[in-house]
Order: C-alpha cells, then sequence, then structure tokens
C-alpha cells in the first residue's frame, strides 16, 4: 500500500513561511473554513455563540471567528480546527442556516509585523487596492491582489491574513512573499 501522506497547500510536508526584516508570512493549513448562509425568513444565525459582523466586519471569540461575505453570507474560520468536522460542528449550531464546508478550497496566509502597525500598513498600501485606513483591525474585505480574487483580514495592528483559492496557493504565495521581500528592500 503507497504511504499517503498528507501536503499542504504550497505542496510541502510543512507550511511555507519566511522573514523579511519585520515581516513574517506563514501558510496556516490549521485553519478550518464553513460559509453560512441565512435563509429567506429565518432568524440571523450565531454560529458557537458568535455575533456575526456587518459588511466589512470580523469578530472572533476564542477558537471560531467569522467575517462577512455578502448579504445574510459570512465565513466561520475555525481556528486550529482544520482536522475537525468543523462545518457539521456549525451546522448543528446553525439550523436554519445553510451551511457548506470550505476548508479544504482555500489557503490562509498570515502576516505578522514584529514591529508594531506600520509595517502593516505600508503593505497593505502596496499589496491590494484597499485603503489601509479604511481596513483597521476588526476588519475584512473581498478584493484583487494581483489576478487572484481574495479575502483580506486585519487581524490586529500588527496581523493580517490573506485567504484565498486553493488551486492557486502557490501564485499567492509567490505573490505575498515577493511584496513582503520588497517591502523591506524599500525600507532599507
Amino acid at each position: 500500500m503507497p504511504d499517503l501522506s498528507p501536503l499542504c497547500a504550497t505542496g510541502g510536508s510543512a507550511p511555507a513561511e519566511a522573514r523579511h526584516g519585520v515581516l513574517s508570512i506563514r501558510e496556516n493549513p490549521e485553519l478550518a473554513l464553513a460559509s453560512v448562509a441565512r435563509r429567506q425568513g429565518a432568524p440571523e444565525p450565531s454560529p458557537l455563540g458568535l455575533s456575526l459582523p456587518g459588511p466589512g466586519g470580523w469578530t472572533a471569540a476564542g477558537e471560531v471567528s467569522a467575517f462577512w461575505t455578502g448579504p445574510d453570507q459570512w465565513m466561520i474560520e475555525g481556528h486550529g480546527l482544520a482536522d475537525s468536522d468543523f462545518a457539521a460542528r456549525v451546522a448543528a449550531d446553525c439550523p436554519d442556516a445553510s451551511v457548506t464546508e470550505q476548508t479544504d478550497g482555500f489557503v490562509a496566509f498570515e502576516i505578522r509585523s514584529s514591529a508594531g502597525e506600520r509595517p502593516i500598513t505600508d503593505l497593505l498600501a502596496k499589496l491590494v487596492n484597499l485603503d489601509p485606513q479604511r481596513l483597521q483591525p476588526g476588519s475584512a474585505a473581498r478584493t484583487g491582489l494581483e489576478h487572484l480574487g481574495v479575502f483580506v483580514i486585519r487581524r490586529a495592528p500588527d496581523r493580517l491574513a490573506v485567504i484565498g483559492m486553493r488551486s492557486a496557493a502557490g501564485s499567492l504565495w509567490h505573490a505575498l512573499e515577493t511584496a513582503i521581500s520588497r517591502q523591506v528592500e524599500v525600507a532599507a
């Protein structure tokens, strides 16, 4: 029988990671994702006790968080829960909503600054067509990054997450890692 080992979205047996100056980037294979859509006439869901955010919002409580993806639609994140049946857990908590497993369809990259907020703000200004001042901590947006559609989440002043399609993980990694390395060159 062949030895089957799981691979990260970027193709390695371990998550891709890099550090350039004060910025680091790491693939996050532990992030579980489930989409939630409120059915017509149903009450607003409250998956796993979360109060769901409005347009442009992101909220977190313990090991779960959520961001708005469209009218009556959200993506629920399970931090460290990718190996569980996260969507079933969310569905059990939201019987009047449509819940779909999304974990294997997306890849998440976490970007951190060891020098506070400024390097993240500067990176955002170069990375995506979003005003960094409008993408404050606790906010999320869907936008384009190079030729890819992504979700950008401002988790904290010094932290940013970029979530894109798993099938484009290599291209997304290349775009992010290149932008981070160039940001360091500009700062030097």
